[in-house]
């Protein structure tokens, strides 16, 4: 763990931050300092770690109403969101089917959860950032918007929507001192990871150039670069945490 305090006095608020990556995200944030609001629909990972520096909101990211009273909450009891990471998504293997077999109730599922979801929570924290000529947002995109695997159409659509939402954003909000930009993990230990036949497992690494498997802590290091201000000239742009499986 870093020994870095690049966040001290600074809000983040991370969606779908309890565990798995975004609960190696809010970790890291509070070990540098950072005030951090969570909201997840599972708050218990973090529940005992709660304190004056950490604000737990049991709620559903996908429900654009609990969204809002959340983001007013944070305001009330952190302040202004200095850092967004947009860190809501699903295992794209949990509800993998082949494009002809797949539901449209299904796809709409994933869009909302990785880029609806981000679109709203976007817009919420934007207006205020820009106003005050400073932030950086930082979404959570995958590995499989860049490979597309077979039976994960709909998330690899949605994690590159999530891609092309960045730079869009990247474009509209430079000029007012915010950053925005993403990253794409590839294979990394969680419990939806763990839940994932060996064998999947073991052809993901034989074609991993590093030869292992990513943790939580790899991707929330990334997250943590782009949303400090080392990173303050890079904006638009997609950050591939997954071992070398993917090479531009």
């Amino acid at each position: 763990m870093t020994g870095c305090m690049r966040f001290s006095g600074k809000n983040v608020l991370v969606t779908g931050g309890a565990s798995g990556i975004g609960g190696g995200i809010t970790r890291r944030m509070l070990a540098e300092g950072a005030r951090v609001g969570v909201m997840d629909l599972d708050i218990a990972p973090l529940r005992a770690e709660a304190g004056e520096r950490l604000l737990l909101a049991r709620g559903d990211c996908t429900d654009a109403a609990a969204l809002g009273d959340f983001h007013d909450r944070f305001l009330f009891e952190l302040g202004p969101v200095d850092v967004l990471v947009n860190n809501l998504g699903q295992s794209g293997r949990e509800r993998s089917a082949p494009f002809c077999d797949s539901r449209e109730e299904v796809w709409r599922f994933v869009l909302e959860i990785s880029l609806i979801s981000a679109m709203r929570m976007a817009r919420l924290v934007a207006p205020a950032m820009r106003e005050r000529g400073t932030g950086r947002i930082v979404n959570m995109s995958s590995l499989a918007a860049f490979t597309g695997e077979p039976g994960l159409a709909d998330y690899a659509a949605a994690k590159m929507g999530v891609i092309g939402l960045t730079r869009g954003l990247a474009r509209e909000l430079a000029s007012h001192g915010v950053t925005v930009n993403a990253v794409a993990p590839g294979a990394i230990r969680t419990a939806a990871h763990d839940r994932v036949p060996a064998q999947v497992i073991q052809t993901i690494i034989d074609k991993t150039p590093v030869g292992f498997v990513g943790a939580v802590e790899d991707v929330a290091a990334a997250v943590a670069f782009l949303a400090s201000d080392e990173a303050r000239f890079v904006t638009g742009q997609t950050l591939l945490v997954d071992g070398g499986h993917w090479m531009i």
